[in-house]
C-alpha cells in the first residue's frame, strides 16, 4: 500500500508540470497581443510596449517559463495587472466561499444520489425506476443558471424561506452559513446528482446478478443490508470514480452558479479576470482548480485499494 501511494504521488509530478506548461502558454496562445488587448484601442506603441516587459512577453518562452515555475514553488503566482494586488492573497480571500459551495454541493449530491441509484436498480423498471430516471435526464438537460433562477424565484422570492444571494462566513455561525448554500448547491448539484444516480443504478443492476447475492437472500439477509452492504460495497469503484470526474463539473459550474447567486468566490474572481483580461489572474485560478482536480483524481485513485484490495497497479 506504502509503495503504490508513494507512486501515485510521484505520478502526479508530470502532470503539473504539463498543467502548469499550459496554464503559462495561456498568454502565448490567447487571440491576437496580449499586451496590445490589455493596453485598449486608446493606448499607445510605448504603452503597449511597457505592458509586453512587465508581462516577460519580449522575453525568451522556456526563460520566463522557469522563472515563473519558480516563483510557482515559492507560492508566488504573480501580481494582478489590475489591482497590483499578490495573485494568492486575491485567491486567499476567495476560496473559502467556492470550497464550501463545492463541499455542501458534494455532500447533498451523494447523500441523494446514491440512495436514489440504490433505489432505482432494486425497483428496476417499475414506476419508481422510471421516475428517478426520469428526474436525471432532466437534470442533465437543464442549464446550471435555469435550476439557479427557478430556485431562487420559489424558495427565495415567493415562499421567502432561504436568502436570495449572498454569502455568509463559517465563522459568523453554522446555520447562517449553511442557510445562505442550499440553494447554489442544489443547483450546481443537479447534474451532479444525476450523473451519480445513472451511474450508481447501472452498477448496483450488475452486482445484484451476481451468486453471492443470491446466496445472502438464502440465508436470509435483510434486504437493505443486502443492498446498502453487500451489493453497494461491491459496486462501489465504479461509483467512487464518477465521483470523481464530477468535480470537474462542479468547478466549472461554480463559475455560472456564484454569478447567479451572487457569491463572492472564485468563480466570480475569474470571470472579472476574464472579462478584464487579468492574465496573472487566470493564470494562478486554472492553475489552483487544475491543482485541485489533480489531487482529487489522487486521492480516488487510493480509495481504490480501500474499496477493492485487488487493485495494485
Amino acid at each position: 500500500m506504502l509503495s503504490y501511494t508513494i507512486r501515485r504521488i510521484l505520478a502526479t509530478i508530470p502532470v503539473m508540470v504539463v498543467v502548469a506548461l499550459f496554464v503559462f502558454s495561456l498568454l502565448y496562445i490567447a487571440p491576437g497581443d496580449p499586451a496590445a488587448v490589455i493596453a485598449g484601442d486608446q493606448a499607445t506603441p510605448a504603452d503597449v510596449e511597457r505592458i509586453r516587459q512587465s508581462l516577460g512577453l519580449d522575453r525568451p518562452f522556456l526563460i520566463r517559463f522557469g522563472e515563473w515555475l519558480w516563483q510557482i514553488l515559492h507560492g508566488d503566482l504573480g501580481t494582478s495587472i489590475f489591482t497590483n494586488l499578490p495573485v494568492a492573497a486575491m485567491i486567499a480571500q476567495r476560496v473559502e466561499p467556492t470550497l464550501s459551495l463545492m463541499a455542501v454541493t458534494l455532500v447533498i449530491a451523494i447523500c441523494l444520489a446514491v440512495p436514489m441509484g440504490v433505489v432505482a436498480a432494486w425497483q428496476a423498471d417499475t414506476l419508481i425506476d422510471r421516475a428517478i430516471m426520469a428526474f436525471a435526464v432532466l437534470g442533465f438537460s437543464v442549464p446550471v443558471f435555469v435550476v439557479g433562477y427557478l430556485l431562487a424565484y420559489v424558495f427565495a422570492l415567493e415562499l421567502d424561506w432561504l436568502p436570495v444571494q449572498g454569502y455568509t462566513q463559517i465563522s459568523e455561525g453554522l446555520w447562517p452559513w449553511f442557510e445562505n448554500l442550499i440553494l447554489p448547491a442544489l443547483a450546481l448539484g443537479c447534474v451532479y446528482i444525476a450523473l451519480i444516480a445513472r451511474i450508481t443504478r447501472a452498477s448496483m443492476l450488475e452486482v445484484l446478478q451476481q451468486d453471492f447475492i443470491r446466496t445472502a437472500r438464502a440465508k436470509g439477509v435483510g434486504q437493505t443490508r443486502i443492498l446498502f452492504v453487500h451489493a453497494l460495497k461491491n459496486a462501489a469503484v465504479p461509483i467512487v470514480t464518477v465521483i470523481g470526474i464530477g468535480v470537474a463539473l462542479l468547478i466549472g459550474g461554480a463559475v455560472v452558479t456564484e454569478t447567479v447567486f451572487a457569491i463572492p468566490g472564485i468563480g466570480r474572481l475569474t470571470v472579472d479576470a476574464i472579462l478584464r483580461r487579468d492574465y496573472p489572474v487566470i493564470q494562478g485560478v486554472v492553475l489552483m482548480f487544475s491543482f485541485l482536480y489533480v489531487l482529487v483524481n489522487l486521492l480516488i485513485d487510493l480509495l481504490y485499494t480501500v474499496l477493492d484490495p485487488r487493485i495494485r497497479y
